[in-house]
């Protein structure tokens, strides 16, 4: 039975008095989300400290974040399809508030760690955000609505780092996590208020099994990518955990392949365009944080060195912010190219702007205004981006795996995001200058972070590019209208 013509309906009738508060709404949520993974980073050098925890241990207040968004993110987007896609939205918000919660009201390691992983369960906000907008807009403004709340992640990020700041700054440490809460009800009672629930779903059963074996392959995956350059990448921990990452994910799929309602139908995952658009997700994933790894960490080392700039923490987060404003303003410019000339070349256009912003800051790291331009051409590929990819994912599944679909994409770019972090480690230890008594990543270990960084965006260019053209004369309003889930569906039957 097709979901569409049960949608049409009550979309046609419904929709159009609320949809103008629905777009707003569901940014500042995919908003909240991204700057709750940035409010800590202004105290993770502090954490040992404050939570009487050995540097390594206290990590795992990251890490915890890191590997529950990564679970929590495919299995939420698979619940929005089958049980309501705002409903699942509103559980999303609500574990942000509780972790919030738990984690400013700790003192010690343990519950801090229960109280982030609570907060990575939020993460699968902004693919159920934009599959909403799938089931609530008309074709016309899909486009410009997916590009909005895409380019939230960016400005979250961006703005959370001098919020964070100017709050570690002032406040007590706990004060980070309450704003975190405050800001989550605030998202919740939003979303509760102005969000309507779409009647598009699968129904079925949840694939428990499934789930867990996705879950536990992740799991070894990250861990072993994430806490490699602690343990050793030769050692046995580090390798058994990639090993039994292969042999864990590769029995996942074969059981999903003989499952009835799999938790991600890896058919449709293995469709040209959803498939090719994955991997240059992994790609530009990996661009996308190569800046967050370098720039910041230039800005603030010491003059002295002949190449830091001697900035604080809350300097070095207003050099980033107007990259995530950057996202947000053009995503509208990155709607109309998708509109002219269909999402693949926008992909490629902000790839290509991507490979450009690193470029520039390769050769030009000697002033503040260096690295605030360098982040604002990056900010502006990412948005062209992260505005087309979910617009491939849409145009090539039903609406009822809408959700499951958006949700595998946002974790491939997370996956991209996590092997950035583990090889800008490996070069920033490796690659070292003596000054004074400590060793410091040299100005070329910098560099080469952000070749890397240009290079994995050219990579991304080159993947986009085998994307398979759509099908019909319309071009890139043949995507935008099948994004809809309305018209496409039937002409694919």
């Amino acid at each position: 039975m097709s979901d569409a013509p049960e949608q049409s309906a009550p979309t046609g009738t419904a929709a159009p008095p609320r949809t103008g508060a629905v777009v707003p709404v569901l940014a500042l949520g995919g908003i909240v989300v991204s700057l709750m993974q940035t409010l800590v980073i202004p105290i993770v050098g502090q954490l040992p400290q404050y939570l009487n925890a050995s540097p390594s241990d206290a990590a795992w207040a990251v890490t915890a974040t890191l590997l529950a968004a990564a679970v929590a993110t495919p299995v939420m987007g698979r619940l929005g399809d089958m049980y309501g896609k705002r409903r699942m939205l509103l559980v999303s918000m609500a574990m942000l508030v509780v972790g919030s919660v738990v984690a400013g009201l700790s003192d010690s390691l343990t519950p801090v760690i229960v109280g982030r992983a609570l907060q990575g369960l939020s993460s699968g906000v902004i693919p159920l955000g934009i599959s909403i907008l799938r089931d609530e807009l008309p074709a016309e403004r899909l486009g410009s609505a997916t590009a909005m709340i895409s380019a939230s992640l960016g400005v979250g990020g961006a703005l959370g780092l001098p919020l964070a700041a100017l709050i570690a700054d002032n406040f007590d440490w706990h004060a980070l996590f309450w704003t975190s809460a405050a800001l989550g009800v605030v998202a919740l009672v939003l979303v509760l208020a102005l969000v309507p629930e779409s009647k598009v779903r699968s129904g079925g059963r949840f694939d428990v099994v499934g789930a867990a074996g996705m879950a536990a392959g992740l799991i070894c995956l990250l861990l072993a990518i994430s806490k490699g350059g602690d343990w050793g990448w030769t050692s046995g921990t580090t390798l058994g955990l990639f090993a039994a990452a292969v042999v864990v994910l590769v029995g996942w799929g074969f059981f999903e392949l003989r499952t009835e309602g799999p938790l991600v139908d890896l058919r449709t995952t293995a469709r040209p365009q959803v498939l090719i658009t994955n991997l240059a997700s992994v790609a530009i994933g990996f661009a996308m944080f190569s800046m967050s790894l370098v720039i910041p960490q230039v800005l603030q080392l010491p003059e002295q060195t002949g190449y830091g700039l001697g900035q604080s923490l809350l300097s070095a987060g207003l050099v980033m912010a107007p990259s995530g404003l950057v996202m947000m303003a053009l995503a509208p410019v990155s709607a109309l190219v998708t509109r002219a000339r269909g999402p693949k070349v926008t992909l490629m256009i902000g790839a290509l702007i991507v490979a450009a912003g690193y470029g520039l800051n390769v050769a030009l790291m000697s002033e503040v205004w260096h690295f605030v331009l360098a982040s604002c051409v990056i900010g502006a590929g990412i948005g062209f981006c992260y505005g087309a990819m979910p617009t491939l994912i849409m145009g090539a599944v039903p609406a009822s795996e809408t959700g499951a679909a958006n949700s595998l994409n946002t974790l491939m770019r997370s996956i991209g995001t996590s092997v950035a972090s583990a090889v800008a480690g490996v070069v920033l230890a490796q690659m070292t200058t003596r000054f004074g008594p400590y060793a410091l990543p040299s100005e070329d270990a910098f560099r080469t972070v952000l070749a890397l960084g240009a290079g994995a965006a050219l990579l991304g260019f080159v993947v986009a590019a085998f994307i398979p053209k759509q099908r019909g004369a319309a071009g890139a309003e043949s995507v935008v209208t099948e994004g809809t889930g309305q018209e496409a569906e039937p002409a694919k039957a």
